[in-house]
């Protein structure tokens, strides 16, 4: 069974289907900063010597053991030339149809 066709059968479910639309957020995060560092071709160790931040910190917060603080994701946007961008938007919209702050 596939991965996708697994997850497909699991929300049929509906405290599963609950379960995970809550760690989307959480998700999204973690998804957004793996992408970033990916997206320079940064390893973990050179994002740690650019930022300051421990790697084994970084790790954590990669693997979801560790949550961020809006300090610390600021941090790591910096060390990668970038600048974190926070959105509110209503439900079942586009990302362009967001409020930033």
């Amino acid at each position: 069974m596939k991965l996708q066709d697994y997850k497909k059968e699991k929300m049929k479910d509906a405290a599963f289907a609950k379960a995970y639309d809550e760690i989307q957020p959480e998700m999204n995060v973690i998804r957004a900063m793996i992408e970033a560092r990916t997206s320079q071709n940064l390893t973990q160790k050179q994002l740690a010597e650019k930022t300051g931040i421990a790697q084994t910190e970084i790790s954590r917060l990669e693997n979801g053991t560790r949550n961020p603080s809006i300090k610390l994701l600021q941090r790591l946007a910096e060390g990668m030339g970038m600048v974190l961008d926070v959105q509110f938007r209503p439900k079942g919209t586009s990302p362009a149809s967001s409020q930033q702050l």
